[in-house]
């Protein structure tokens, strides 16, 4: 038996709106992944309608995209919980939330035995567009205690443009996160501007300022460019995709992980939160302007 943690990231492309049709294609990658040997499959961002969005000139679209939001109790929620418990495999499955008020984009994972560890919500959303602009944002960063063949390990979630703030993996990092994962609905790739992998540059720190492992799991092409990353505590990529429509297994050896962490946990030492009160204040500086309202 392989003590390596196996996390399935499910580089799909979606079927847009229908949610049906996502889930059906969801179950047969989950099947896919627990055949391969995972221990947990993770989902691109808001995979139920495929982070699909409405024509905000169209009162009309904007309704029906409202329409397909979904209670964490519905059953495209609760067939993956159940899905998780036939494979023995935990399952990060995402989708829009129906709340009072304004939907969420939200994370439930299911562990292996088919109970709910932890649901997350998008904290940091884009002022753009919808489909962010059209949700409202989640309030914490949660770590939940994974029950895995290989023991218990500590995860938490960061969706999206969440990576884009350190704030948010250094708190899920004071959470207690030895692991964090990303569903992901951008292109990591633009070398159109000329800044090339950023984004994955800007991943692979999150792992190593805050000895966390992190894994992605993004849309395949042409949906968005595909990509899926995963790093080690210590900066080393454990894999990364192409643009095509796969399963990318990362795997991480948790025994040499939590070896590393308690190793280099002294670099932790001379952090200063006292000093950093600028971060928690609603006030932003330039060049970032004010706040959207």
């Amino acid at each position: 038996m392989s003590r390596r943690l196996k996390i399935a990231l499910l580089q799909l492309v979606s079927l847009g709106r229908n949610r049906d049709a996502n889930l059906q294609k969801g179950d047969e990658f989950c099947r896919l992944a627990a055949s391969a040997g995972a221990d947990l499959a993770l989902f691109p961002e808001m995979w139920s309608i495929g982070y699909q969005a409405f024509d905000p000139e169209r009162p009309d679209d904007r309704k029906a995209w409202l329409s397909l939001a979904v209670a964490a109790e519905d059953s495209f929620v609760t067939h993956f919980g159940d899905l998780a418990q036939k494979l023995g495999m935990a399952i990060g499955i995402t989708y829009l939330e129906r709340r009072p008020g304004a939907p969420r984009n939200t994370l439930a994972l299911f562990d292996r035995h088919g109970k709910l560890a932890l649901s997350y919500s998008k904290v940091h959303l884009g002022p753009w567009n919808p489909p962010d602009n059209a949700c409202a944002a989640g309030d914490e960063f949660p770590v939940c205690a994974l029950d895995t063949r290989l023991g218990s390990i500590r995860i938490g979630v960061m969706i999206c443009f969440d990576r884009e703030f350190p704030e948010a993996a250094r708190m899920l990092m004071l959470n207690g996160a030895e692991l964090i994962l990303t569903p992901n609905a951008c292109d990591l790739d633009d070398r159109k501007s000329g800044v090339g992998d950023v984004r994955i540059a800007q991943f692979r720190s999150r792992a190593f300022e805050n000895l966390v492992a992190v894994a992605m799991a993004n849309y395949a092409a042409p949906q968005c460019d595909g990509r899926s990353v995963a790093f080690d505590p210590d900066g080393t990529l454990v894999v990364q995709a192409d643009s095509t429509e796969r399963i990318v297994l990362a795997e991480f050896d948790l025994e040499w992980l939590r070896e590393y962490r308690k190793r280099e946990a002294g670099r932790d030492a001379p952090r200063s939160p006292e000093k950093y009160a600028a971060i928690t204040s609603t006030e932003l500086s330039r060049p970032l302007g004010s706040r959207p309202a």
